[in-house]
């Protein structure tokens, strides 16, 4: 195939005044010969499209679920999350959570580091993954039967397969402007980007680009998940203008324009900083609305995706198999379990274990995102069905056997304090264990309760209270068992908004969704305000009495109580892997979903003797022990663990250099800068405070 396809670029701001919508969607002369051969038959059609979605799994596995900026800017940084090992130790991933030290080490930062240079960094691949998702595009617009395709009213193979080039492409640009902020817009494949484009103007081109094909698109099927969809890019409409209409930082030696290159104007908090403001457009209602309809659209055409009764089953289903996807996903990357590349949500994301790199049960699980031992004692509603299944404070040897996590700096099992608990590989009925990074964990992009949550935050936005409260009722009355008690949390949280979006920060814990919640809805300086001095309050009340209780009736002591148990012959349980449990008097299942895999039951695995203590019970994690409860404890075989005296020792990496330097004032600076070579490519420079050499 040859590939004499062209599209066109947008112009930099600073030539917008004068230009429409349409000039930036023209589409000029391409090659109708070599569109007409590439999609003269579905077959090669889709193979073209399918070329497409490997690029996209590439920037994936290594940018975006796991690794790359994804495990620099998204996995800590917020009130929710933090990184394991000490700030010295990892200044390349611990500057860019506290925003640069409130900006005053964002000239010395190397990108480099995640950045990395061409090929293989994430500004490269994922321009890559446009210049993929142009060729196809361009090359239907140039094909004979576009403008009636165009007229359809209802879906056609080549228009669903036209659709799902612009919802990639439009993706790729999401990711980009999540973690560059403006960027050049390529449309002419196979020609280098440009200079930089206001990020506002392709919003609203990416938006309008989606909005065409939406209609044009099959709903989402039961057993192509992994494809792109009109659930999907209708989803995608509301998560961009969402996005769109929120708060960002914006660096000042730029001309910001909409779609039509008309000049914005901002409504801003806080002060500058590195010559950079963080606001919103002032047409913020507009884009609100923009959303709004979008997912009433795509709440219409959910096709095969529906609304779960649990909360687990969603995750159940991620762990169950390589052949299916889980019931309320819009849209999973597809990871096949011991495949060659790198499958990294659990590694980083998941329960963690201490495991070697191979041959291990199971194998090593790094443990890159954690969980804020404030959030989780004083925040998480300890009724909450979602707190256990979202953070633990165990995980695994590798060898078979559940482990406390400390509160000491460290990574894997060994420290780093309470974990991200969504994607354990003790949960598969069949594990890898041959190597890590091979699970087989798909990778969540976009599921049904972010589409109601979207919803819900765009109905309040524009007025439409009751919709929003609807919506919002459906999310907290799962969590809670039927009884969320959804107007006393709204009171409690100040507004609709808050309850919303504080909501959704529950829903997502621990997968990296609320750094950049909290930055585009503007409640980044107060809830990083909130944690800090919610931190500093337990460090406080560890040191002084030994023991510390949040408003919300959970104690957080300076030791805890465990013992080994063989919960299978000592206890009569089924298995040795635990799941929900309400039962807070019984130490071994509670907190719930822990435990250990029935590993005797793998091949090759000889870690258990005839009654082999593999779990561990634990007691005093949410309440102060008395003396008679601690020598009653003793008496039966429990330890003296150490818990809370760990936070006071480490109190400089867990209060100290919480958003060490940032002021909750300033425009926080949360963006990667442009490697050297980008620049020299592009013509530009960095902004927001960053070096340009």
């Amino acid at each position: 195939m040859k590939n004499k396809i062209l599209n066109i670029a947008l112009v930099g701001a600073a030539l917008m005044a004068t230009t429409s919508c349409s000039d930036f969607l023209e589409t000029k002369s391409v090659s109708t010969a070599d569109g007409e051969f590439v999609f003269s038959n579905m077959t090669t059609a889709r193979a073209a499209m399918n070329g497409a979605y490997s690029e996209w799994h590439g920037a994936v596995s290594a940018h975006i679920f796991g690794d790359g900026l994804f495990y620099a800017l998204d996995i800590a940084g917020s009130d929710i999350m933090r990184h394991p090992e000490k700030y010295a130790n990892q200044l390349p991933r611990h500057q860019p959570e506290t925003f640069y030290e409130g900006g005053a080490a964002a000239g010395t930062y190397n990108p480099v580091t995640y950045g990395k240079e061409a090929p293989s960094s994430p500004y490269a691949v994922l321009f890559s993954v446009v210049g993929k998702a142009n060729a196809i595009a361009s090359a239907i617009e140039g094909m004979d039967g576009y403008a009636e395709m165009q007229k359809q009213t209802a879906p056609s193979n080549l228009s669903q397969l036209y659709g799902e080039a612009v919802c990639l492409r439009a993706t790729a640009y999401r990711e980009l402007i999540k973690y560059y902020g403006d960027v050049p817009y390529q449309s002419v494949f196979g020609v280098a980007a440009g200079s930089l484009v206001c990020r506002d103007s392709i919003y609203d081109v990416i938006i309008n680009d989606v909005q065409r094909v939406a209609p044009l698109m099959y709903p989402v099927g039961k057993d192509n998940k992994n494809y792109f969809s009109s659930t999907y890019a209708y989803a995608l409409i509301g998560r961009l203008a969402l996005e769109a209409a929120g708060y960002q930082t914006r660096r000042g030696d730029m001309t910001y324009v909409d779609g039509e290159g008309k000049a914005l104007t901002f409504e801003t908090l806080g002060t500058a900083n590195n010559n950079a403001t963080y606001g919103r457009r002032a047409d913020w209602r507009n884009l609100y609305g923009i959303a709004k309809e979008a997912y009433k659209n795509c709440l219409a055409n959910l096709g095969t995706c529906s609304f779960s009764d649990s909360y687990s089953t969603f995750f159940d289903e991620l762990h169950a198999d390589d052949n299916g996807f889980a019931t309320e996903s819009i849209y999973e990357e597809p990871f096949s379990q011991g495949a060659t590349g790198n499958d990294p949500r659990s590694y980083s994301l998941g329960r963690p274990s201490s495991g070697g790199s191979s041959k291990a049960y199971p194998c090593k699980a790094y443990g890159q995102g954690r969980i804020n031992p404030a959030f989780y004692y004083g925040v998480f509603d300890p009724n909450d069905v979602r707190r256990d299944l979202s953070c633990t404070v165990t995980g695994s040897t590798g060898k078979g056997f559940e482990k406390l996590i400390s509160f000491n700096p460290g990574s894997k099992s060994d420290g780093g304090g309470i974990c991200c608990n969504k994607f354990d590989e003790c949960r598969q009925p069949v594990v890898w264990t041959a190597n890590q990074r091979r699970s087989g964990i798909n990778a969540p992009y976009l599921r049904l309760s972010e589409v109601y949550l979207g919803y819900a935050e765009a109905c309040a936005m524009t007025g439409d209270e009751a919709t929003a409260k609807e919506y919002l009722a459906k999310i907290r009355n799962r969590a809670f068992n039927g009884n969320g008690n959804v107007d006393a949390f709204i009171a409690s949280e100040g507004s609709l908004f808050k309850a919303i979006i504080d909501e959704r920060g529950f829903e997502f814990a621990g997968e990296g969704d609320r750094r950049w919640t909290l930055i585009r809805t503007g409640l980044l300086p107060e809830k990083i305000s909130e944690i800090k001095s919610l931190t500093a309050a337990m460090i406080n009340g560890l040191k002084t009495n030994g023991y510390y209780t949040f408003a919300n009736g959970n104690t957080i002591s300076n030791v805890i109580y465990t013992k080994m148990v063989d919960p299978k012959k000592e206890l009569g349980m089924k298995s040795r892997l635990v799941g929900a449990c309400t039962d807070k008097s019984n130490p071994v299942t509670f907190p719930g979903w822990r435990g250990q895999k029935d590993w005797e039951d793998v091949s090759g695995f000889t870690g258990y003797a005839s009654n082999s203590k593999s779990n561990l019970a634990i007691k005093g994690l949410f309440e102060k022990l008395s003396d008679a409860e601690i020598a009653a404890l003793k008496a039966d075989g429990y330890a003296e663990a150490s818990w809370g005296k760990d936070l006071v020792k480490n109190e400089a990496e867990y209060s100290d250099y919480l958003f060490y330097g940032y002021d909750s004032v300033k425009a926080p600076i949360y963006l990667f800068p442009f490697s050297p070579n980008v620049m020299s490519t592009g013509g530009f420079t960095n902004g927001y405070g960053f070096a340009n050499n």
